[in-house]
């Protein structure tokens, strides 16, 4: 990821539970670097997918996908750089369920 200089990135977090709520969504940080910023999203998103387990276990990739996107913290950077692609939580997530869930039995 490239680097913009003297620019803030703010990392906003939504809640799932409470699809397009304004007034649900929070600030968790700011950082001066675009990469820091997804990383503290990804960072989000992981503890939402590891309390999941934890409350929840066993699950499959996909019951955990499903329980993160209605339950799972949904954390976004703005503002976009020009010249980088967009981090998508829900596509991050979904690519960690599988990891995450890969070593464990499927319930039947």
């Amino acid at each position: 990821m490239a680097a913009v200089k003297s620019q803030i990135f703010t990392v906003f977090v939504d809640d799932n539970f409470h699809y397009m709520d304004e007034d649900e969504r929070s600030v968790a940080g700011e950082f001066r670097s675009y990469e820091d910023a997804v990383n503290a999203c990804k960072e989000i998103v992981e503890r939402s997918l590891q309390h999941a387990l934890s409350q929840k276990p066993p699950m499959t990739a996909d019951q955990l996908y499903s329980h993160y996107t209605d339950f799972g913290n949904d954390p976004f950077v703005s503002p976009m750089p020009p010249d980088e692609q967009r981090f998508s939580a829900w596509s991050y997530a979904k690519d960690r369920c599988q990891a995450l869930c890969a070593s464990r039995p499927e319930e039947q």
